[in-house]
């Protein structure tokens, strides 16, 4: 029997892997210590347990009778840990001599954790899971931002205003990093005229670990500590030193734990130092020429691209990259104009300021888009990196995004899928075969588990906004969000506000519209966007039937995607490089409505969803704009409603629960992390780390 005075501490040690983000069972257990407290610290299982404090905690605990299911899961935990028969194990097993080192200017894994803005940071925390389910030994380099990203307030006429606030870390789940001594590890890194020392904290993700930057340092300059207080913020030579600090002392932390990874995987831009960092090792401590080092970091170095849009690629003057990097170029044997054509597409030109992007291409024989069609768009756009070649001989590749099952998936439709599925089924998700039971299901459960998740999400955004009258439970209901910048388009289901009113009042057929994103600070445009659509919530027409819920997180989305009927996405084709939120709808019953974009581009069959337009693009952004408006209402009137309102004599939408089996089995089992960690491992990892010969399309 376990000692009850050993329970707050597994708990604790409970709370302290993250894990338990993917396990509902555990989060309904820290959950039922106190459900208010639990809303309060934004679902912290380490917040909670400190709020209680020891003596209550032990109360509760005996109260609820909870000491079993507390030695379970912490067992559990433990089994999980200690597998040694994984995929990794059998498929890859080279990869198991030393760690791929992932890095990432931001990671989302859980609300609780505010280190993401958006899509790129949760597909990064979505990765590091799939790694952890796969036992793919993986650390991740990233920067713990003490302020995070921005919360989101709209004042009285709809305007996003950003509030930032201080993280608590006593009740984050990390642990600082120690030196040999037992004190904390510090990492120098040169700063323009001065030394940063730079802080390490570990958090710890199912199996794999995520190492965290931090420059909150005593013995730092004062003007220096606050440089990772904000993701994303701050001028043009904060964000340049933030890459330092991530490309450049995420390496030196990984050597000063004693980690020596075989491959680096960049994602997206901001670490790109790192290339340079890994190079001067080799210069200096294996006396290497500058380009023999540099080819053989690019060997074993993948580059992953994340968009199309041109703004979204970082670039620095040749004076502030001699400014911040002066010091390693002079370390790496290179004259000014050498190093800056290393992120110059036009090496011989000198005006051209230095582009993160070119340096990762340059850099790494692995580099990837993130569909199909967005592979295309990036062989298009960095064809000047290799002149002389077709854009078909572009070596970019392409890997699919993929999303974390367990993380996205509602705790009732995963109990469908263990009844008719079989309760091993997470293990075999990315198999075809195991999504076939879907097809046998009864029409009636499927139906009943997604009403009640909308029903649940029409509660939710009721709470979150205090409008007890806003939506329908038995309404069709579209979600859109995501961030609110300009291509994404998210005024296009309003350009015919007259034409939409008509849709949302029809007592028949009733729809209702929910929207949530938040635009960068810096974006006035993306702003505007949100005014506008705060204004429109408010037209008599459409009250209570388009709603605006603020401060966009995970949980939001979570709420979002598991509750909706049709998730929306109307971006501007080809500049949604994968857009993987449609992807966590799919699991759970819910329809995309799309342009072909993205990943909706490879996955659309005409039966599992449904397609606003075609693949034609117009040269003319107002033509292709007004194209798609008129397509969107028509795909609305002529195949969403319908199919949605037409009910068998039990009541049932059979058409519609067809095309929901359909997504389910045709696209579960490809739009998944263990399929995309496991192509990253085949395509990208074994080759680098020489364990076999095969290589992605595309790439060198």
């Amino acid at each position: 029997m376990t000692d009850a005075s050993t329970l707050p501490l597994r708990l604790e040690q409970l709370a302290l892997n993250l894990r338990w983000t993917w396990h509902p069972t555990v989060i309904e257990l820290f959950r039922d210590l106190d459900p208010v407290l639990w809303r309060e610290t934004n679902h912290n299982p380490l917040a909670l347990l400190k709020r209680l404090g020891p003596d209550a905690l032990l109360r509760r605990v005996e109260t609820l009778s909870l000491e079993s299911r507390i030695s379970y899961h912490y067992r559990r935990l433990q089994q999980y840990l200690a597998e040694q028969h994984t995929w990794c194990s059998t498929q890859a097993g080279v990869i198991r001599v030393a760690p791929i080192a992932f890095f990432s200017a931001e990671f989302g894994l859980h609300e609780s954790l505010p280190l993401y803005s958006g899509g790129l940071g949760v597909l990064a925390g979505d990765y590091l899971k799939g790694a952890s389910d796969l036992a793919v030994p993986v650390v991740g380099i990233g920067l713990f931002y003490a302020n995070g990203y921005f919360r989101q307030r709209l004042d009285e006429g709809g305007w996003q205003c950003e509030e930032y606030g201080t993280t608590d870390v006593d009740t984050l789940p990390l642990v600082r990093a120690a030196a040999p001594d037992g004190s904390a590890l510090t990492v120098a890194v040169p700063c323009g005229s001065d030394t940063l020392h730079v802080g390490v904290w570990i958090a710890h993700v199912g199996r794999t670990r995520l190492l965290l930057l931090d420059c909150n340092v005593s013995n730092n300059p004062a003007h220096l500590r606050d440089l990772t207080g904000r993701l994303y913020g701050g001028d043009q030579v904060t964000r340049i030193r933030q890459e330092v600090v991530l490309g450049v002392g995420g390496l030196r932390a990984l050597r000063a734990l004693g980690t020596r990874p075989l491959v680096m995987h960049l994602n997206e831009g901001h670490s790109v130092f790192a290339i340079l960092e890994r190079t001067r090792e080799r210069v200096e401590e294996e006396g290497l020429s500058f380009a023999d080092a540099f080819r053989l970091t690019a060997i074993q170095t993948v580059f992953t691209t994340h968009t199309p849009v041109d703004a979204g690629h970082d670039r620095f003057n040749a004076d502030l990259i001699e400014q911040e990097l002066g010091w390693l170029r002079a370390r790496l044997g290179l004259d000014h104009a050498s190093f800056m054509a290393l992120g110059r597409a036009n090496p011989g030109s000198r005006e051209e300021p230095f582009c993160m992007t070119v340096l990762g291409l340059n850099g790494a024989r692995k580099r990837n888009a993130v569909s199909s069609l967005h592979g295309h768009a990036a062989r298009q756009m960095w064809r000047g990196v290799w002149p002389g070649r077709t854009e078909e001989e572009v070596p970019i590749g392409h890997i699919t995004n993929g999303v974390h099952v367990r993380s996205w998936l509602a705790p009732s439709m995963a109990r469908i899928y263990e009844t008719h599925l079989a309760t091993d089924w997470p293990a075999r998700q990315s198999d075809p075969d195991t999504w076939r039971g879907i097809a046998e299901l009864d029409d009636g459960e499927l139906w009943e588990a997604h009403s009640l998740l909308r029903r649940q999400l029409v509660e939710f955004v009721r709470r979150r906004t205090g409008q007890s009258s806003a939506l329908t439970p038995g309404a069709l209901t579209i979600g859109f969000a995501r961030r609110f910048a300009t291509y994404k388009r998210a005024l296009l289901v309003l350009s015919d506000v007259d034409r939409l009113a008509s849709l949302l009042a029809d007592p028949a057929r009733p729809v209702q519209l929910i929207f949530a994103g938040k635009a960068h600070p810096r974006d006035d445009g993306g702003k505007a966007l949100i005014r506008q659509i705060v204004a429109l919530s408010r037209d008599a027409r459409l009250r209570d039937r388009l709603v605006f819920v603020e401060d966009y997180d995970i949980n939001i989305a979570r709420h979002l995607v598991q509750g909706v009927d049709v998730w929306l996405n109307t971006p501007l084709r080809p500049l949604e490089a994968c857009g993987t939120s449609g992807q966590k709808v799919v699991l759970n019953g819910g329809l995309n409505l799309s342009v072909l974009d993205g990943w909706w581009a490879e996955a659309y069959d005409g039966e599992n969803g449904f397609a606003i337009g075609s693949s034609w693009v117009h040269a003319d952004f107002a033509a292709q704009w007004q194209r798609d408006a008129t397509a969107l209402y028509e795909t609305v009137g002529r195949d969403v409603l319908p199919t949605f309102f037409d009910r068998d004599a039990t009541g049932l939408p059979t058409r519609w629960i067809r095309r929901m089996k359909r997504s389910i089995m045709s696209l579960a089992w490809r739009y998944n992390a263990d399929r995309m960690v496991s192509d990253y491992v085949t395509s990208c990892y074994l080759p680098a780390a020489g364990g076999n010969s095969r290589g992605m399309p595309g790439g060198e």
